[in-house]
């Protein structure tokens, strides 16, 4: 189930705030309403967030088609620094934005209408590398996967995070169709609900079993001897093989750690951030308040007590058996073995 559909002028944007309730699709037709759905999370994943921001400059680009050549590129730079502002940590968004930025830099003599074709040109080569590389991914992951698999994933990294196949699901995915017959463990994921909401609501689509579980059943299921291995996303992984995902990701990785079950992540190059060398270099987004206090518009706690929500949160190096990218895993990942990818 892809999560865009660009139309080319337009973006059509799948609501995920509103799924498995209701299918709503929102058509964007400025850059601004791009940036406003990256926000608000009616499009989230990191690949998902890429793709989508790349759109989000080529319907610019169709907006600025009256300015002169100078104004023109001077706009196209306010169009990528909206985009850039929309989240702070999920590394796909500026890659996306710096390729862009490079290609018209390179053709910026071109008149105006022939740039605006390549940067939509780009951005469609963006969403389909995207598909490609996730199919790869989900081959080199194969081997991580044993039959008969019981996997807990946590948040979602299927299609609805990626233009389509996903990432960890989507090693997920490779293996159900190598015939593995895997089962899935879902944390619902709070405070979005993105496990129970969209992983779920993926999977069971797909006809590969899954359970949904609370965030807080992890240990259990593990004690019980339930879960053979946890794969999860991520949204950005620094140059030593630091992982930021969303948060309660690190509290897993440690529980599998204690109980000796394998714990790797799946995420495409794009999201390897070689320029930050740990992740306490990684800024880590902190969202309202109120999307932890109100679920489903009702008020969940006391009005007047105060709720943390950082987004996301990182799991160090030493607790990840491996990870899977679209280039190959690396196992046991440290600065040196990652250097290895590039």
């Amino acid at each position: 189930m892809q999560p865009l559909r660009f139309t080319g002028r337009t973006l059509e944007v799948l609501d995920q705030t509103l799924l498995p309730e209701q299918e709503v699709w929102e058509t964007c037709d400025t850059y601004e309403l791009v940036a406003e759905a990256i926000e608000k999370m009616k499009v989230r994943g990191a690949p998902a967030i890429g793709a989508t921001a790349a759109y989000g400059i080529a319907i610019g680009a169709q907006q600025g088609l009256e300015l002169s050549k100078g104004e023109y590129l001077s706009y196209l730079e306010g169009v990528c620094e909206r985009l850039a502002k929309t989240r702070p940590t999920a590394v796909n968004l500026f890659w996306a934005i710096k390729r862009m930025r490079a290609l018209i830099s390179e053709n910026a003599d071109l008149d105006v209408a022939d740039l605006a074709k390549l940067i939509i040109g780009e951005a469609n080569l963006i969403a389909e590398e995207d598909v490609r590389l996730n199919k790869q991914m989900g081959q080199h992951g194969l081997p991580y996967i044993p039959d008969n698999a019981r996997i807990l994933t946590h948040c979602n990294t299927g299609s609805l995070a990626t233009v389509d196949y996903g990432t960890a699901l989507g090693v997920i995915r490779a293996a159900h169709d190598a015939g593995k017959n895997v089962t899935v463990y879902a944390d619902e994921t709070r405070p979005y609900l993105q496990g129970a909401r969209l992983t779920a609501f993926e999977l069971h689509r797909d006809n590969i079993p899954v359970t949904v579980v609370t965030d807080s059943m992890a240990g259990y299921l593990m004690q019980q001897g339930m879960v053979d291995l946890v794969i999860v996303g991520a949204d950005r992984i620094t140059a030593n093989g630091d992982a930021a995902n969303k948060i309660g990701t690190y509290s897993l990785a440690v529980l599998a750690k204690h109980h000796g079950i394998p714990f790797y992540v799946a995420a495409p190059m794009s999201t390897v951030d070689y320029e930050l060398e740990t992740g306490a270099s990684i800024e880590i987004e902190q969202r309202s308040s109120d999307e932890v206090v109100f679920i489903g518009g009702k008020r969940m706690a006391p009005e007047g007590v105060p709720a943390l929500h950082p987004a996301f949160d990182v799991t160090p190096h030493e607790l990840i058996t491996a990870i899977i990218t679209d280039k190959g895993a690396v196992e046991r990942p440290d600065t040196e073995r990652m250097a290895q990818l590039k």
